[in-house]
């Protein structure tokens, strides 16, 4: 038996593959290329089921190793037959000799994916038994000795790549060069590292029935998977290089898989401030809009028409809104797109949008128009790269509700007052912090954001509003430490207040609060935004 390179340098004749793929797409043409280039073919259950189906000759992984497939499919491929047959060094006297003495014969060619255990735990309503058997434990042990034993043996893992791996044995005569096979090797261990993690990642979250406590959320070391969806043209800025990565999903929602319904590619910034866009408007039950321009809200609305919720969110400030981000959490009517396209928006997202609706957005060949999903992921974690580290915390998805507010004042706050008073608070926490946003009927009238001392955010919140001040309430993202922004509030004529508490000044706050006349009320939690 023969095992060197025999199909010039680097080169290696494909003479025998494996087959063993839970997604068929594109196998059996692939599989056709194979046997018409005279590889035999070896294969597993219903794969090899599929190809016989197809007139494609198959021998049974069960003729080799002398072992049916048993245990409801848990145990087929785990065996020395095969590999053996994958991980023998061809050039190797000692390997060689082995193979001879345990009838062994080469594999040249693994064709293998795994068991769909990410669209398995992202479906609702899974078990934990369910998703269990769809840990793949075969599959990933053959593509990792195929990737190992590169230099021999070439491993292909991704139905998309059939077709051009297909032409490159056409191409050499049926052999796969050095280049390829180590390529193909390191996306196979990077799909086996992401597939593990996944893995992780979904058992870290489930309580084993009478366990008592789940896990702890943050263990001794963290690993984020990272699979590219695509480069960007630049970074935040021209010099910069850049790229989008899925971390970790399995449910495919949120930007990163917004579809592109119109307009050019979107960049490094569109990605960022459409995203704090859409989690802003998702913070709502109702119809809203946001209108964000370098991650700040500059106009926030609460509608049922979305043609109202973005003439209100537009009227906080149409000046900055020139050149931003809009997004909806509601399906977008032709009205609402006519108004849309009379000043220049660089994004538009929304769950949905009437036909009429993307007839109006796509006569602006430069706007993008997303289609995203109105969902948020409920456990998704935050990350913020530092120094040498990385920062990882969860996600802020706490919602207020009027039962857990405190009054502090001597006024309490009118019905109107706590409806405005919760959603500024919302609006408040998607704001760089010190934030500051003044509202009124469920419109936010002025926001100040990102300043160094809160009294200047109070400032600056009410010299930026383009609608009257008075009789609006006020959001702060964290308590006051001193009464000079509250005194500064009152000279604008508001009405009511909400924020943290938690100073030790909070006493001079609540009597500043008094001697105005406000209503006041605690939240006992902040939402810093950095």
């Amino acid at each position: 038996m023969s095992i060197s390179h025999n199909s010039g340098i680097g080169s290696v004749r494909i003479r025998r593959a494996i087959i063993s793929v839970s997604d068929k797409t594109g196998i059996i043409p692939f599989a056709r290329q194979l046997r018409d280039l005279d590889v035999e073919i070896i294969s597993t259950g219903g794969s090899a089921k599929l190809l016989r189906d197809e007139g494609i000759e198959v021998r049974d992984v069960a003729e080799l190793t002398g072992w049916p497939e048993m245990m409801d499919g848990r145990v087929k491929t785990l065996h020395p037959s095969i590999h053996g047959g994958i991980l023998a060094i061809r050039d190797d006297p000692k390997h060689e000799s082995a193979m001879k003495s345990h009838g062994i014969e080469p594999i040249d060619l693994v064709v293998v994916n795994l068991y769909p255990f990410e669209e398995t735990v992202g479906r609702t309503g899974v078990t934990l038994d369910e998703a269990i058997e769809q840990i793949d434990i075969g599959g990933p042990a053959m593509i990792r000795s195929a990737a190992k034993n590169y230099r021999d043996v070439a491993v292909v893992i991704n139905p998309a790549a059939y077709e051009s791996i297909g032409k490159r044995l056409l191409q050499n005569a049926g052999a796969l060069t050095l280049e390829d096979r180590f390529d193909l090797a390191r996306q196979a261990f990077q799909r086996t590292a992401s597939y593990d993690r996944k893995v992780f990642d979904y058992l870290a979250n489930q309580q084993q029935p009478d366990s008592g406590s789940g896990s702890e959320v943050f263990g001794e070391t963290y690993q984020l998977a990272l699979s590219k969806i695509t480069n960007l043209r630049y970074g935040e800025n021209p010099h910069q290089q850049a790229a989008l990565y899925e971390v970790g999903q399995t449910d495919r929602l949120g930007v990163a898989h917004a579809k592109l319904l119109n307009g050019k590619e979107m960049s490094f910034n569109n990605y960022v401030d459409a995203d704090a866009a859409w989690q802003l408007v998702n913070d709502f039950e109702e119809g809203s809009c946001a209108i964000i321009k370098h991650t700040n809200p500059a106009g926030v609305a609460l509608n049922a028409s979305t043609e109202e919720a973005y003439r209100r969110a537009l009227a906080t400030d149409p000046v900055s809104a020139f050149g931003g981000i809009v997004a909806f959490n509601r399906e977008v009517d032709g009205a609402t797109a006519k108004v849309l396209c009379e000043i220049f928006t660089e994004v538009v997202l929304a769950p949905a949008y009437e036909a009429k609706a993307l007839e109006f957005l796509c006569t602006k060949k430069n706007l993008r128009v997303l289609l995203t999903s109105s969902l948020l992921p409920a456990d998704r974690m935050e990350y913020k790269k530092i120094t040498g580290g990385m920062l990882v915390q969860t996600g802020d998805h706490h919602r207020l509700n009027r039962e857990e507010l405190k009054v502090v004042t001597k006024r309490v706050p009118t019905d109107d007052e706590w409806k405005d008073l919760l959603f500024a608070w919302t609006v408040c926490k998607h704001t760089k912090s010190n934030a500051i946003v003044y509202a009124r009927d469920q419109q936010t009238v002025g926001v100040g954001a990102g300043q160094m001392s809160r009294v200047d955010s109070v400032k600056i919140g009410a010299m930026r509003a383009r609608l009257a001040l008075k009789g609006s309430v006020l959001a702060s993202d964290a308590f006051f430490p001193f009464r000079d922004g509250l005194d500064e509030a009152g000279q604008h004529s508001i009405s009511a207040v909400i924020q943290p508490g938690g100073s030790v000044r909070d006493g001079e706050v609540i009597t500043a609060a008094n001697e105005l006349g406000l209503a006041m009320v605690f939240t006992g939690i902040r939402h810093f935004r950095h």
